[in-house]
């Protein structure tokens, strides 16, 4: 797979926008970029673009689902995730915790392994995250990604993980102390989960497990998942009013428009080229765009404009048409 210079330079300007583009809000830690020359740049998108649009990946999460304030909280969720001890806690030394006992080795060592952890804390002293995969991915390979993806991401924590492969997806809950041994505290930000995700992909793309972690304005999606605290409202009853199940708003629906620019510049430079993979690869590209739920949406929205457009146009006077009668006044024909 060959490509001209002008194709390459197009899919790097455009594509680099709809799969590494930078966080102008939020400053964290870099995300994955893109590196090397303009050919290799243009092959990592092509890449991008395969497995988003051809292969349809599965797409990874990666989710803060809450966090320990004390370690009361924290001893509570390592029940919950080990089912009370029945399932093996894998700690970051590679050490395993199995049983009752072990678990209470495990909340002491983090109650003083560092700053002293009070029973009630005023401040968050752990997070929790869950990573994980549709069915049908192997549970060990997601194991071993979720493992090399804390020891990348998480070093210098102190964290355990457990595998849950017992429910449709396979998924690891990993619980990590927010102190770090240098003393700097955790803050995940969006740009964060966002590189944890891209992390997360590489491990299980490095074990042999398709995987990508496009965000959902670059798939043109427009669902709206509930907040941690309307999950769990709802499952207490105690839920008064459901979120909305799409999401709206002027930085959705600009973020969007500018997906549909970069995707409309990727299309047509994939079709300018003369090798037919890239030509195949616009193809499918066009077909998952127009497929997509925000262009479903935009499409049906202009639809109605159209129509209000048409209804609100004003419709023109008919005047009658007013002649003399010789023998006679006038007369309305």
């Amino acid at each position: 797979m060959t490509g001209t210079p002008s194709v390459d330079g197009e899919l790097v300007q455009w594509g680099e926008r709809l799969f590494y583009p930078g966080n102008r809000i939020v400053k964290t830690s870099p995300l994955p970029r893109l590196s090397g020359s303009v050919w290799q740049r243009a092959q990592g998108i092509r890449n991008r673009i395969h497995a988003t649009v051809t292969l349809r990946a599965p797409q990874v999460m990666v989710k803060v689902t809450g966090g320990g304030r004390g370690m009361s909280a924290i001893a509570a969720h390592f029940r919950y995730i080990s089912k009370n001890g029945r399932l093996t806690i894998e700690d970051d030394r590679r050490v395993d915790h199995e049983g009752k006992e072990a678990l209470h080795d495990l909340v002491d060592q983090w109650r003083f392994g560092g700053s002293f952890i009070d029973e009630v804390s005023h401040r968050r002293e752990a997070f929790n995250v869950m990573l994980s995969m549709p069915r049908g991915t192997d549970p060990d390979a997601v194991k071993g990604a979720a493992r090399e993806f804390a020891q990348a991401e998480l070093a210098g924590h102190r964290w355990v993980m457990v595998l849950h492969d017992h429910q449709a997806n396979p998924h690891v809950h990993l619980s990590v102390r927010a102190e770090a041994i240098s003393g700097l505290r955790l803050n995940p930000r969006k740009g964060d989960l966002q590189r944890w995700r891209e992390t997360f992909a590489e491990k299980l793309r490095d074990r042999g497990i398709y995987a990508e972690a496009t965000r959902q304005f670059t798939r043109g999606a427009n669902r709206s998942h509930d907040a941690l605290w309307r999950i769990k409202a709802k499952d207490d009853d105690r839920l008064r009013k459901a979120g909305a199940d799409v999401k709206t708003g002027k930085t959705y629906e600009l973020s969007r428009r500018e997906a549909l620019t970069a995707w409309a510049h990727v299309v047509v430079a994939l079709e300018h080229s003369e090798d037919p993979w890239d030509q195949s690869l616009a193809k499918d590209a066009r077909r998952s765009v127009s497929e997509s739920a925000h262009f479903k949406e935009a499409v049906k929205r202009r639809q109605r404009e159209r129509v209000a457009e048409v209804r609100s146009e004003p419709k023109p006077v008919v005047r009658p048409v007013v002649t003399r009668d010789r023998s006679g006044p006038e007369m309305e024909r």
